[in-house]
């Protein structure tokens, strides 16, 4: 796997200004006691530079055949707003030279890291925000979205599976940052912990159903936010995605016993 490369749109300088406005605000207006009155952008697609801040992978790194890319789609008028297109096709053929490869079959992408600044890692701290909202259109396949941070186990994960109401429509989807999963390598770990959110290093989308055929999974933006009217898609106290006050949804995650866990854990 090659390293991840860093993001190279303002210059040092032009970076930690913006990162010391943004750490200014905070404290005039209270908002590590208060919480956050206003949302904040973690991802946005608003051009075709937009998608290089992301890396996209799939099994072929371990032999695999499933294909994937991240395209910008640009405004129209029957689509006025720009967003990003995730799509490929998922293959469960396990490579032939590679015995020791017993499964295949995912594709994923995130963000990738972030360049520093004159305070150090660039990192988000969404520590005053209840929820991860996130404007999409999905196929209605069984997504998750990842959210990965500066922890002392690098190759940990935070998931949570993206439930849609309306597939081939865009909706704006509300999880709550303490709903989700710590996983590793596709496995529920424990203990569990929530996300350490001062130091949110990546966000991202994967698709590991394991069904074959194609896939496509439109993303206009991803922010962090308080206001639960934002979106018409929130995630309840057991985990389960629902419209507001109404509906249902089921996880897939397992431990290594192959116990199905609840997202309310």
């Amino acid at each position: 796997m090659q390293a991840t490369r860093c993001l190279q749109h303002k210059g040092f300088w032009g970076r930690s200004l913006d990162e010391f406005k943004r750490l200014s605000n905070i404290a005039f207006k209270l908002e590590g006691i208060k919480g956050a009155t206003t949302p904040y952008p973690l991802l946005t697609f608003s051009s075709p530079s937009s998608v290089q801040d992301c890396k996209v992978f799939t099994d072929q790194e371990i032999g695999g055949s499933s294909t994937a890319s991240l395209s910008f789609v640009h405004p129209t008028p029957s689509s006025p707003t720009p967003h990003a297109r995730f799509h490929g096709s998922i293959s469960t053929a396990l490579p032939a030279d590679r015995p020791e490869i017993k499964r295949t079959g995912y594709a994923a992408f995130r963000t990738v890291d972030r360049p520093p600044t004159v305070f150090g890692k660039s990192l988000w701290n969404i520590d005053p925000y209840v929820y991860l909202a996130l404007r999409v259109k999905s196929d209605g396949r069984s997504y998750f979205v990842n959210v990965q941070t500066e922890s002392v186990i690098p190759t940990d994960l935070h998931q949570h599976r993206l439930f849609v109401k309306k597939p081939g429509e865009w909706e704006t989807v509300l999880i709550k940052w303490n709903m989700f999963v710590r996983t590793n390598h596709g496995f529920v770990v424990e203990p569990q912990t929530e996300i350490l959110r001062q130091k949110v290093k990546s966000i991202g989308f994967g698709l590991t159903d394991r069904i074959e055929g194609p896939f496509e999974l439109c993303v206009e933006r991803v922010w962090a936010t308080n206001d639960e009217k934002e979106g018409g898609m929130v995630v309840g106290e057991k985990g389960q995605g629902h419209e507001i006050g109404q509906g249902q949804g089921h996880g897939q995650l397992k431990t290594r016993r192959g116990e199905t866990v609840g997202w309310g854990r």
